[in-house]
């Protein structure tokens, strides 16, 4: 065991994982953010007790038009979670796909895919989330 890479923390959603002990580990510090930030976007503001205001609460989404004014508070929300939260992010794009222009989406869902940078390790990673209500 003194051999083997130590985690940073625990991956989730919890898996039993030989090679790390009882749960797999997250390795990497582009692992933990990126673990993080999603957490970040799927948390609805109110979620998290003594942080009502932390979450970008992505899954309301579904329940509005796929308009461009909604992808835009939506992008707003979680820009401005980012730099609360996260400010060592940086977003470079964010883009929702939507049933019409992706086919094999369930009519009752949305992909979100976020391009960003983590700025203290100058790296850049890609985060898709697809949120379906069937």
């Amino acid at each position: 065991m003194a051999n083997k890479l130590q985690g940073l923390s625990v991956s989730l959603p919890l898996t039993y994982d030989n090679e790390d002990g009882p749960y797999r580990l997250n390795k990497t510090l582009k692992q933990v953010v990126k673990q993080n930030f999603k957490n970040l976007i799927l948390t609805s503001p109110g979620e998290r007790v003594m942080l009502p205001t932390f979450g970008a609460g992505v899954r309301r989404l579904l329940f509005e038009p796929l308009t461009s004014e909604t992808f835009s508070k939506v992008s707003q929300r979680i820009s401005s979670q980012v730099t609360k939260f996260m400010s060592y992010l940086k977003i470079e794009n964010i883009s929702f796909v939507t049933p019409d222009q992706d086919s094999s989406l369930s009519p009752n869902s949305v992909r979100l895919i976020i391009k960003y940078n983590i700025g203290p390790i100058n790296d850049s990673d890609t985060l898709i989330i697809t949120q379906s209500i069937d």
